[in-house]
């Protein structure tokens, strides 16, 4: 981000969609949208030109949805994070994007300012996970990856603070409120998020607020 302006790409395939995200991510309040895609197969070319932020991703699409759009693109190193915004209350389509290497979701029935909060805290590489369907999505999420946790890495070896941050991390929290929490630096709760990843294998935020669940390292309403 520059001077606190989040560059965004936008893809959807209607239009008018595009438009009304427009309207709510203006310039004047921290927006600048670099970049549209009228499908999921152009989103790796406007990535690679416009160098976002965030992508906010539309799931489906007429060529290429938003579950394949965002595995292709996360193949990549050095991408943007992406937030799912969809119509779709869908709990498969949902961990599927999740799985794909979604940074979270939004409904698109939500409030303007969650969407404007939901961009910029994906941005500064949190993870947002919509709170209506959040459990469901995780429940989902882990029914389609049972072996995946079966071989988890447990979490043992992780310092007692490291086992703090992860707690905070899978409760939903962002660096800053957990910097708040532990009276540390967000400096250093990057670095112990660094170290959580590199311990458990664990490849961004969503996977540990899984990790978090899948282990009742956090429980379900906490």
């Amino acid at each position: 981000m520059t001077e606190d302006v989040v560059r965004v790409v936008l893809v959807d395939d209607q239009e008018l969609v595009r438009s009304g995200l427009r309207r709510i991510l203006r310039r004047k309040d921290g927006f600048d949208i670099v970049g549209e895609c009228g499908d999921g197969d152009e989103v790796e070319s406007a990535v690679a030109a416009q160098h976002p932020d965030v992508v906010v991703m539309d799931l489906r699409m007429k060529r290429m949805d938003g579950i394949e759009a965002t595995r292709r693109l996360r193949r990549h190193t050095d991408t943007p994070p992406v937030l799912v915004l969809t119509t779709f209350d869908d709990d498969e389509l949902l961990s599927g994007a999740l799985r794909a290497g979604a940074a979270g979701f939004l409904l698109k029935d939500s409030p303007a300012e969650d969407l404007i909060r939901a961009v910029r805290t994906v941005a500064a590489g949190d993870a947002l996970l919509d709170p209506a369907v959040t459990g469901r999505v995780l429940a989902a999420y882990r029914s389609g990856a049972q072996d995946q946790v079966a071989e988890a890495t447990p979490p043992d070896h992780l310092t007692p603070r490291e086992l703090d941050v992860l707690r905070l991390v899978g409760q939903g929290l962002t660096n800053t409120e957990i910097a708040k929490a532990l009276f540390i630096s967000e400096v250093t709760v990057k670095s112990h998020i660094g170290r959580i990843f590199a311990k458990l294998d664990l490849r961004d935020r969503p996977a540990v607020i899984v990790y978090a669940f899948d282990h009742r390292i956090v429980n379900p309403g906490s």
